[in-house]
């Protein structure tokens, strides 16, 4: 036989050879799933719910008018920083003032009239006292006069003149009573007169002291939408009044933020929280859980549930404040941020990637029956057998040989990537952690192959 003869069926040979070791391998290989795998492992928790927002100042308050009139002074500037006390802003008071020194003046010449009256009053109590002395006497004359005149010692005439000098001295002291019992009411109508002309000047001092405005605390000027010269007007029914300035007190900063429905059962008074804020970046602050509200907002709307009249199916919020326990100097009221709040840690905890748990029916994890096998027919199962069936389990794919067996597992609280384990695993039990389309239809006891190299970018996003 010729050479190249020889050549050629050795190489067909060969390349038979290779064609059975192929199918060999493919089939081999058949069924068998690529996966990547991790391990329990025993790691340091936290639970973090995350919500946005932004910069608000504890107490503030919008200074509104009380009264309506011209600006005549404005004495501070946006962003100043005030004392309590300090003057801000002065309107027209020339009305208000006149009402003012009217009404003083009358008030003093009641209290002039009230000292006239008390004068009066004495004059009168004098002039009683004199009547009662007078007419004591005259009674004591007339007195004797009577005894003298039955024993017949006086005349009739001096009799009945003593008599008559009594009841004029009794007619007296009847009109000097009834004098005191009228200085009394002059002096009482002058004293109510005072008290009416003082509540008159209480109310026009009022109007008076609402044309000027001055600082109830201290803090920062951090709106001021007027100017001098314009006219402001005070707030009515369904019409606000016009606002001259915010002032915020900026010792106390706290980010306001809106936590999801569904994180705020996980949210406590107390917690810490760390905030960023967009104008500061690359930068923390500490801060503390200080205030959660307890009715929900509309999210599409920002309108309260209690406010509407209507009931909403749409996303809902809850208020969260935290206040902040090292605020820079500079912050603004207004200021975006981002509050990350840690509502619960866990030490040396048996944690596993969150991308390896997954949801499994009852009834996929029975044995399958084979096929061409012949069984009797069963009964039909009763709805609460059915219900059991299609009950979900959490659990995760452990690797066991070369195979995935599902085992359900209770979890814990989750972290940023991982989420923790209280049973059904230990530490140091591998797991397949991805890919997501494998993980979806995996069945339990698919024969797997273990590729830990990177992964694919579909498979990553």
């Amino acid at each position: 036989m010729k050479t190249w003869k020889k050549v050629l069926m050795g190489v067909g040979g060969l390349i038979f050879a290779l064609i059975l070791v192929a199918i060999g391998i493919h089939q081999a290989n058949k069924g068998v799933v690529t996966v990547q795998t991790g391990k329990a492992q025993r790691e340091d928790l936290s639970s973090i719910v995350s919500a946005s927002g932004e910069i608000k100042p504890k107490t503030y308050v919008n200074i509104g008018a009380n009264a309506f009139g011209k600006i005549t002074h404005l004495y501070v500037r946006e962003g100043d920083r005030v004392r309590k006390g300090q003057l801000l802003a002065q309107l027209e008071n020339v009305q208000s003032s006149a009402d003012v020194a009217a009404t003083k003046a009358s008030l003093e010449a009641s209290r002039t009239d009230a000292v006239a009256a008390n004068a009066n009053l004495n004059t009168a109590r004098a002039d009683l006292d004199r009547a009662k002395a007078d007419a004591e006497k005259s009674r004591l004359d007339w007195s004797r006069a009577e005894g003298l005149y039955q024993e017949q010692l006086i005349s009739k005439a001096e009799y009945e003149t003593r008599k008559a000098t009594w009841q004029t001295s009794e007619a007296g002291l009847a009109q000097a009573e009834a004098r005191v019992a009228q200085a009394k009411a002059q002096l009482e109508s002058a004293q109510r007169h005072i008290a009416q002309t003082d509540a008159t000047l209480t109310r026009a001092s009022d109007v008076l002291q609402k044309t000027v405005y001055a600082a109830p605390y201290a803090g920062v000027i951090t709106n001021l939408p007027v100017r001098e010269g314009e006219t402001v007007v005070i707030g009515i029914q369904n019409a606000p009044g016009s606002t001259l300035m915010t002032l915020a007190d900026m010792s106390v900063i706290t980010a306001e933020v809106k936590v999801d429905e569904t994180d705020i059962v996980n949210v406590q008074l107390g917690q810490p929280a760390e905030v960023a804020i967009d104008a500061i970046p690359k930068k923390t602050f500490h801060a503390v859980v200080t205030e959660i509200g307890n009715n929900a907002i509309v999210r599409s709307t920002g309108v309260a549930t209690s406010q509407s009249v209507s009931a909403s199916q749409e996303a809902k919020d809850f208020k969260v404040v935290v206040t902040l326990q090292d605020p820079p100097e500079d912050l603004r009221p207004g200021l975006s941020t981002t509050a990350k709040i840690t509502t619960a840690t866990r030490t040396n905890a048996v944690a596993i990637p969150i991308q390896a748990l997954t949801i499994r029916r009852e009834s996929d994890l029975q044995p399958s029956t084979e096929k061409g096998s012949v069984q009797a027919a069963a009964p039909q199962k009763d709805a609460s057998k059915i219900r059991k069936n299609n009950d979900e389990l959490q659990g995760v794919f452990v690797v066991r040989g070369k195979k995935a067996e599902f085992v359900p597992v209770q979890t814990g609280i989750t972290g940023t990537t991982d989420i923790e384990v209280l049973s059904g695993l230990k530490e140091g039990d591998e797991i397949v952690t991805g890919s997501y389309k494998v993980l979806r239809t995996m069945k339990p006891g698919t024969s797997i192959k273990i590729d830990n190299s990177a992964a694919k970018k579909e498979d990553n996003e």
